[in-house]
């Protein structure tokens, strides 16, 4: 490889990545014509394509999903929040590390690992990303019903998704594991990707900062694409609060769940995290720092087993 490609490396993604490496905008475009009609010079005149266009982006998407992960068929409503895949897929490879650390090293594969999605939206990125990855299973949560209808019509539509998706309706917006996950039910893994606004307000104001930062445009109006649909983005309290109820109620079900998570967007709701696991008793604390491009994020990843009781999961769960 040469020293230029390099440096061209996005050194800041896991290893195990498959976007590590600038994209392939001539192999996208084979896969996705219309992609191409947006692929032009930048002002270093390499091909690039407007990342604050939505319509860009989905197709950008589209074609990464079907190159990297062999998912043909992505379709979404247009209104709702449309992921980029290489930081969705580095929370899926750090929570892959950490199962690895309590099993020697080596990553649990396969459909002996139940993964739960809180809040799976419409695009069901992060259970496809674990399916193809890993081979996990995988359940989804939303409260939205179009939501649920649309990530489980992804499933259906992928082969290589059937089976290993479940798509649950949450029907009270307070809860992340009541009328989801049984009282017998186990998990070895739940991740999160909290709503991060208080109101719809903040909400436009960090959608037209991102616009800003990717493009230099100054937008009064985002689009809709961008901004994703309301309760993607906001909730009562912002990322705060969702975060500390999910904590709260993690507790109730300690013993269902190897490692709980959630992605930690600001950091300064760290130390009130730390207080509330704290005060919830968890056992073990983890922080793992991620970030993407300039953007530096965090997972915060808890238990509540103890030694003994993380031996018996491994060897009655993990085990073949």
């Amino acid at each position: 490889m040469s020293i230029e490609k390099n440096e061209l490396i996005k050194t800041r993604l896991h290893s195990r990545n498959k976007n590590r490496e600038p994209y392939d905008l001539s192999a996208l475009s084979k896969i996705s014509p219309e992609l191409a009609t947006y692929v032009k010079p930048n002002k270093f005149g390499a091909d690039s394509v407007d990342f604050s266009d939505p319509v860009v982006v989905k197709l950008l998407n589209k074609a990464l999903l079907h190159h990297y992960y062999g998912i043909k068929n992505w379709e979404f409503p247009d209104n709702n929040l449309c992921p980029p895949i290489p930081g969705r897929a580095d929370y899926i490879h750090h929570m892959a590390d950490l199962l690895s650390e309590n099993n020697f090293g080596r990553v649990p594969t396969g459909d002996k690992i139940t993964c739960f999605d809180i809040g799976v939206g419409a695009n069901c990125i992060y259970p496809i990303i674990g399916v193809t990855e890993y081979g996990w299973k995988f359940i989804g949560s939303d409260i939205d019903a179009k939501s649920i209808t649309s990530a489980q019509n992804i499933v259906n539509a992928n082969a290589s998704l059937q089976g290993k998706i479940e798509c649950r309706l949450q029907e009270n917006k307070k809860d992340a594991f009541y009328g989801i996950i049984g009282r017998e039910e186990l998990i070895d893994v739940s991740i999160c990707n909290p709503p991060f606004h208080a109101s719809a307000e903040e909400a436009q104001k960090g959608t037209l900062r991102k616009i800003k930062n990717l493009s230099g445009k100054t937008e009064k109006t985002p689009q809709l694409n961008f901004a994703g649909m309301s309760n993607e983005l906001i909730c009562d309290g912002g990322e705060h609060k969702f975060i500390h109820n999910i904590i709260r109620e993690s507790k109730k079900f300690s013993k269902n769940c190897y490692w709980f998570s959630t992605l930690v967007s600001k950091q300064s709701n760290l130390k009130g995290i730390y207080k509330s696991l704290e005060k919830e008793s968890a056992l073990d604390v983890k922080t793992i720092p991620m970030g993407t491009g300039n953007k530096s994020s965090r997972i915060v990843a808890w238990t509540f087993l103890n030694k003994e009781e993380q031996k018996v999961w491994i060897e009655t769960r993990w085990k073949l």
